[in-house]
Parts: C-alpha cells; structure tokens; sequence
C-alpha cells in the first residue's frame, strides 16, 4: 500500500536514523512517557498536531484522512487504495511532479499508505522546508487534479500492482486479505480491500471526484507537524494555508460492527505458487481502548511476540512444527494503537508438510488453553510489560519520527486526543492476572477463532513433474 519510489528508498538509506522525540528519550530514562503535544481545530475542522525537538534541524509532516479500505464504496474494492495513489499526481498549482522534486530537491523523503481506517501522506524534510511542504499539502487537499488521464494512469499502476504483489507471489493474500475475509461478516470488514482487478478499472471520474470531496476534506483531516520546530511560527503558517480549505458535509461512516462470532470457522485452499503450508488463526479482538484491550495486547505479548514467547515455545521450540511465528493485534497491516474498529488478534506460520492441520491445532490449543485456565505469574505478567513498553518506545523513538506521528494522528483523529499517547502505559499498568484470564476465557474462545490453511501446490506441482519426468536407462 505504500507509494513505490526506488528514489525515495534511496534517500532514505542516505539519511542518517533519527530519533523521534527528545521529550520521549528523555521520559524514557525517567520512567514514564511525555510527549508535549500542541492541540488545535482550524474552523473548517481540520484538527492540527504538533510537537517539538531539537535532535536534528528536521521535520515530519504528515496529513492521514479519515477513510481506508473498510469505507469504500461498494463494487468499487480497491477504491481507497486506488485513490492513495491519485493524490500523488498533482495538484492545481503544483503540476504533477512538483511535489516530488521539492522534497527531493530539499533532500527529503516522502511517501503515502492505505490502511483500514485512514490514509496518511507524510514527508520529512529539513525544517527550513516547512512552509514549503504545508503549501504543498494544502493545494493537493484543496484541490488535486483528477481527470481521465490521471485516473486511466494510476488504475494501470494499481492494476499492476495487484498482479505482481498478489496474484503472482506465493501465498498473495494469505492471511493478510484472508483471514479478515473468513473471520467477519460484515462486508466492509470482509471484502478484498487490495481491490478486484475488475472493479478498479470500472471506477471513474465522476467516481474520483466524489471520493474525493466526500472524504479528503479539512474536517475529515487531521495534519502533525513534529521536529525542530517554533510553535507560533508553524501555527500561523497552517493557519495562512488550510484555513481558506472549505469544509465539507460530516462524513457519514458506515456500521462496521461485528455480530459475536459462535462457531469457529475454517477454510483452506490451494496456493499454486507456495511451496509449504500455511496456517493462520485469527481471533476477535476486545474493543480498543477498553481495559480487555489492554488486557489483549499483553497477551499478545506472552503469546506471540519474541523467543519467548508461549506459542513460540510450543511451535518452534518443542515441537519444531515452526521455524517461526508471527503476529499481533493489527498485525498486518499496522499496529495495536492505529485502527477504529473490529479487529483480529492474529498469528500465522509456514510448516513442514509432515505436520497436519489437527497436529497444529491441538497443539494451538494446548497453549491457549493453559492461559484461558491458569492466572499468569506476576514474573510473567511483568515481563510482558516490559516488552510492550519496549516496543511503545521503540515505535515513538523510530527512525524520522514516523512512529510517533503515527500515535499521534490516530489518537486525534479516532479519539480527538492526542495527547492519549501519555497514557497508553498506564493502561497497561493496570492490567492484573485476573483481567488477562478473563480476557483469555471471552476472546481466545474457540467459537471466537478463525482457522486459514493454506496448502503448498508448487511442492505438489515440483512432485508431479519429478514423477512424470523421463528415467534414465543403463
């Protein structure tokens, strides 16, 4: 879902790794998480972040709206991720290529992605680039170019890239795609948001320009400004760019609700290219923000997340049905913090094909089972916590600040708070054995899960042809 750019990569590599935030090194040391936030709302309702340090004379910007691939209109699968890409071909005042030259020519780097619940363009670039970037930003909100050429251009490259990234990769959507596809009901949940070849080309202008003045509007927006950085300075300098943006009608969202799931699913097919099976299990997740969904990012973290994990241990290190396993809640496509909706805690592993789908998932259940009926050691508990703080931090102090935008722009835009960032280990702190057992009983129910197995045809193919093939005489 991201924008390819080889040069942009290349960029990338050039630049050194920055830390995201000094307030967050330096909260880290002290034990606790702070990240000073400035917080406004221009009066077309585009919600503003900022934040400021001074590790290096940069900047991040970043606009993420408030559409991804649950909202998209139907028969029109791909629609969010398809219109991504439009956003990157010009601008009434910036012709296409304008926006990419001026980065590059600053020395910076910038790209865009298609998430469930929003799509976010971002740019880091040194701080004397600022107004450049929020002047650039404003014209393709106010007004990007979308005509036939455009369209016809960019539903070639996304048609492109279902075909190389999808159809024609081992395992293409598997569990990625098809595991929310079996697990929901709903079809905004359900649906193949990479897009069905068929429907992406159908889209048309009119169909464009809709999207664009339903969704990509200042009051379905939030924009963060973080880095080296002078508040007032940057203030009157979105005030003089976005605020003369128009707003639209509120944007009506869909029920993307799940009815509870009572009987386990399951579902397998052949995959022509894989050359191993494949299994994935997903389960649904408590609602975000609630104490269970804290309570379920811990467990995710006993049960999935490094060496030590209790899955790990089971697949990989006892039995040897694995020689990895992955996972999360959100894995896929994003973490735990950044989504608005029904979710899946999910994990999945390629295998021998000695191992049968039963031997897995007794083996599965075996784990599972024992954290659904024994409390969790304090050492235990502890320990996950600490992996997740590790990982918090990890997010926040990543290279250019992405992580921490990220954070922060979700946290606005879902929750209108993005000062909630401070908050997350407290939430977790309050976690107990006794919630991460009831947790563990309500969700990690089998009438809660979701099995996907994916079986190898290239091993079977490769057997065929080696049957077939002429033996040598004496």
């Amino acid at each position: 879902m991201m924008k390819p750019s080889s040069l942009a990569l290349a960029l990338a590599l050039a630049l050194p790794a920055l830390p995201a935030a000094a307030q967050a090194q330096a909260a880290a040391a002290a034990g606790t998480l702070h990240v000073d936030t400035r917080y406004f709302t221009l009066p077309n309702g585009l919600k503003v972040v900022m934040t400021r340090d001074t590790i290096a004379p940069t900047v991040t910007v970043a606009v993420y709206y408030g559409i991804g691939f649950r909202v998209e209109p139907r028969d029109r699968t791909g629609f969010a991720h398809l219109f991504e890409h439009l956003m990157f071909q010009g601008s009434k005042h910036a012709p296409k290529g304008v926006f990419d030259t001026t980065i590059t020519n600053a020395g910076g780097i910038n790209n865009g992605s298609t998430r469930f619940d929003f799509t976010n363009y971002y740019e880091i670039v040194p701080s004397g680039a600022l107004d450049r970037m929020l002047w650039l930003e404003a014209d393709r909100m106010a007004s990007p170019v979308i005509d036939e050429a455009v369209l016809k251009n960019q539903q070639g490259v996304v048609g492109n890239e279902i075909k190389v990234n999808v159809l024609n990769q081992p395992y293409s959507t598997w569990p990625w795609i098809d595991l929310p596809m079996l697990a929901n009901s709903n079809w905004y949940n359900s649906h193949n948001f990479y897009g069905e070849l068929a429907e992406v080309e159908a889209a048309t202008v009119p169909d464009a320009q809709s999207f664009s003045r339903q969704f990509y509007r200042p009051n379905n927006a939030v924009l963060v400004i973080a880095g080296d950085i002078d508040y007032a300075a940057a203030r009157a300098t979105v005030e003089r760019y976005f605020s003369p943006i128009p707003a639209a009608a509120p944007v009506a969202l869909p029920d993307i609700s799940e009815p509870r799931q009572t009987a386990e699913k399951f579902k397998s097919r052949v995959d022509a290219l894989a050359p191993k099976p494949g299994y994935a299990a997903g389960y649904h997740a408590p609602a975000r923000g609630t104490p269970e969904w804290y309570a379920m990012g811990l467990i995710d973290q006993i049960m999935v997340q490094g060496d030590d994990s209790r899955l790990y241990r089971k697949l990989v290190q006892e039995t040897g049905i694995a020689g990895e396993v992955s996972g999360g809640i959100n894995a896929d496509l994003g973490n735990m913090f950044n989504y608005r909706g029904p979710m899946l805690w999910s994990f999945s592993f390629t295998h021998d094909p000695t191992h049968t789908t039963e031997q897995i998932t007794r083996a599965v259940d075996e784990v599972v089972e024992d954290l659904r009926s024994k409390p969790v050691s304090a050492a235990e508990l502890q320990r996950a916590r600490i992996k997740m703080r590790s990982d918090l931090y990890g997010t926040i102090d990543g290279a250019y600040r992405v992580g921490l935008v990220d954070l922060l722009a979700v946290y606005a835009l879902f929750d209108d708070d993005p000062a909630a960032i401070n908050r997350i280990e407290e939430g977790f702190a309050k976690v107990t054995p006794e919630l991460i057992r009831k947790t563990a009983q309500d969700y990690l129910r089998k009438t809660n899960r979701s099995i996907y197995v994916v079986e190898p045809g290239a091993a079977k193919a490769d057997a065929a042809a080696k049957a077939d093939a002429p033996k040598g005489g004496q």
